[in-house]
């Protein structure tokens, strides 16, 4: 079995979970700055997905 979905899609939900996530006390400032990142995260991982998906259904995939 090929681990490296597995790890892309808890990639995701650690996405979704930092944007999320409420920051307060003396993490408030860094609010905007978990949201960007949490969404950059989403999408990197999430395209990353799709190329693999489209890889493997073309068929250049690795055989393992």
């Amino acid at each position: 079995m090929h681990l490296f979905p597995l790890l892309y899609l808890s990639c995701i939900i650690a996405g979704f979970a930092l944007v999320r996530v409420p920051l307060t006390g003396t993490f408030q400032p860094l609010s905007p700055l978990a949201d960007i990142v949490g969404v950059l995260t989403i999408l990197l991982f999430s395209c990353v997905i799709i190329y693999n998906g489209i890889v493997a259904l073309i068929g250049r995939g690795r055989k393992l």
